[in-house]
């Protein structure tokens, strides 16, 4: 782990908006600039509340702790500020925007990153979604599709690995993001991840998966287990082989027995 840690989470607690439910439960977690950390668990035990407390959705509220973000507490940032910030999630259900574009909604969104007086090169930005979609083996054509619409289970997470790949961002937040991949789908996605994190070896990515299979492909520093809104274990990638030998029904027992002392 680096003496200054990219993101610490530190005591987050969190619920649905408007709910009384606590989701986490007391999270902490510190991740290097770099690195790739995974985070494991079963359905119900917060991974996807994290991600997207990290993000700003505003479906979930933050009740207590700390979120930082290189020094600053994204708690108090608007999502897009988040995202200006460097902080990226791929969700693991992707909305549909019809009628707009990918490459219109990309290059607004570069467009937003720049300052007021500085403009997007239209013929720049046509080279960048070219080569990253060659990258990731997308037919010319899927550009011109509208964000989503009509596509696939596949198509929709390759989606979001080209918006990544265009935006390249300091922190990649990856929800699920292999849910609903046959295995050729999840080579080419994982191929992508890797190829973006040696041109940009300092990007620092969170995988959030049920399975081991995703990190077969891309390895992970760390693994987590989640259980129960929170962190139970933390080590290198041997923890993801356990959990597919043994399952989550030790550490579920482990857990509850924790929360009755």
């Amino acid at each position: 782990m680096s003496q200054s840690p990219i993101l610490k989470i530190s005591g987050l607690t969190a619920r649905v908006a408007d709910e009384d439910i606590e989701i986490l439960k007391g999270v902490d977690l510190e991740l290097g600039e770099g690195e790739i950390h995974a985070i494991m668990g079963p359905n119900g035990s917060g991974k996807s509340t994290l991600a997207k407390v990290i993000a700003g959705h505003p479906g979930y509220e933050a009740t207590g702790g700390q979120v930082l973000f290189r020094g600053e507490d994204v708690l108090e940032m608007e999502p897009d500020e988040r995202s200006q910030a460097g902080i990226f999630l791929a969700f693991q259900y992707p909305v549909e925007i019809p009628g707009v574009s990918i490459a219109n909604f990309l290059r607004t969104a570069l467009e937003a990153r720049l300052d007021g007086d500085e403009e997007l090169d239209l013929f720049d930005f046509q080279d960048l979604l070219l080569e990253r979609m060659e990258m990731l083996d997308m037919d010319p054509s899927f550009a011109e599709r509208p964000v989503n619409d009509g596509f696939s289970g596949g198509e929709k997470k390759r989606n979001e690995i080209l918006q990544m790949a265009v935006l390249q961002p300091l922190l990649a937040v990856m929800d699920e993001t292999d849910s609903g991949l046959d295995i050729d789908a999840l080579r080419v996605v994982a191929n992508g991840v890797n190829t973006l994190r040696k041109e940009h070896p300092e990007m620092t990515v969170l995988l959030i998966t049920h399975y081991q299979r995703l990190l077969n492909y891309i390895r992970p520093d760390y693994v987590h287990v989640m259980v129960d809104g929170r962190i139970v274990r933390s080590g290198g990638p041997e923890v993801a082989l356990e959990l597919e030998e043994q399952g989550y029904a030790d550490w579920k027992d482990k857990e509850q027995e924790a929360a009755a002392v």
